[in-house]
């Protein structure tokens, strides 16, 4: 099993910036991809960036991409999502995600059903 804690988020003005991270411990020697999903209020949870465990890949929502920036940090087991100019559209309850599937040339999935682990989540709300 891997286990993932999310902290940071909170309330966040239009145009600001932010971090969340996502801790990961257990038997994270099978996690092959970490990954960050959100979910709105009365919409499905979305891919939002995913790295290989190793970071030499990444792959970013078109929602996100050029504004957001995903880092695994190995000597903390982290791995961090940065979000900048955010926007109305970018509030929900962003979740990390873990997947065992290797990830080979692009990335297996971006579907929340392609990922084995899940945090909590926690609550990012962007004022106008």
């Amino acid at each position: 099993q891997v286990q993932l804690v999310e902290s940071g988020g909170g309330l966040v003005q239009a145009g600001g910036s932010l971090r969340v991270s996502c801790k990961a411990s257990g038997r994270t020697s099978s996690t092959n991809i970490l990954a960050w999903f959100r979910q709105a209020p009365g919409k499905e949870r979305e891919f939002v960036a995913a790295t290989s465990w190793s970071g030499a890949s990444k792959e970013y929502a078109d929602s996100v991409k050029g504004r957001a920036t995903i880092f695994r940090d190995s000597a903390r087991n982290t791995v961090d999502l940065r979000l900048n100019s955010l926007q109305p559209e970018d509030t929900g309850v962003y979740y990390c995600a873990a997947s065992t599937t290797l990830w080979v040339t692009d990335l297996p999935s971006r579907s929340p059903s392609g990922f084995h682990y899940w945090g909590q989540g926690t609550q990012v709300t962007v004022s106008s």
